[in-house]
């Protein structure tokens, strides 16, 4: 029994586009993805940390969630910026049980559990002084209280598509929601290529932070727990 995490899967089985295009690491991802899910168990769980398909509905991404539910294990997941096909939770709820996807969960406005400690989060945002901006970060940062207030007082772990600090930036208002729930470590993804210098990683606070881009990873889930 083990709990991984990963980010930015960028499944695009249903639809042209591949990451192949990027070269570099994403050459051949796919296969990466293939090697990297192979460690996984019907015992374990997976929370992949958004930006999971190119899919823009639902239906365009059904190949990539069906290629996500075959392999074993839960996999809870959130959504990045790049997820358009995401929906209210109950369409996708509604959607995953018609189309037999029983391994897939969505983490929106809850929590799971993986034995007592809590699994929280949500996407995320880059807090900017524009009116629009300030808007969806608001909302980004109640639906995480919404999630951490969910898990009572349990042990919490925290999981973000953006970033909550690198070099140069920090979001100030989702650190100090962390740290008034006392989260025990927070990953989150969104940073590739030559943005993975700009991560800043370990320990911060009650908790610590982690970086689980796919591309940073060499696309293998990170064990987390046991």
């Amino acid at each position: 029994m083990a709990l991984y995490a990963l980010g930015d899967t960028h499944l695009s089985l249903g639809v042209d586009k591949p990451m192949d295009v990027f070269g570099g690491a994403w050459t051949g991802y796919l296969e990466k993805l293939t090697a990297g899910f192979s460690v996984l168990k019907e015992e374990d769980t997976l929370v992949i940390a958004g930006d999971v398909s190119w899919g823009m509905s639902l239906e365009e991404a059904a190949p990539d969630f069906a290629w996500l539910n075959a392999w074993p294990g839960r996999k809870i997941l959130l959504k990045g910026n790049h997820d358009y096909w995401w929906n209210t939770a109950t369409k996708m709820e509604r959607f995953f049980l018609e189309r037999g996807f029983d391994t897939l969960h969505i983490l929106h406005n809850n929590c799971y559990y993986y034995g007592e400690v809590a699994l929280c989060g949500t996407r995320g945002w880059f807090y900017e002084e524009e009116k629009e901006d300030q808007k969806v970060f608001l909302r980004e940062l109640q639906r995480l209280e919404t999630s951490l207030k969910a898990a009572e007082k349990h042990e919490k772990l925290c999981f973000l598509h953006y970033p909550p600090l690198y070099d140069g930036y920090t979001c100030q208002p989702i650190l100090d929601l962390l740290e008034r729930y006392e989260v025990k470590a927070c990953y989150y993804g969104h940073l590739h290529g030559g943005s993975h210098r700009l991560a800043i990683q370990g320990p911060l606070g009650h908790g610590a932070y982690h970086m689980v881009s796919a591309d940073y990873l060499n696309f293998r889930p990170e064990k987390i727990l046991d």
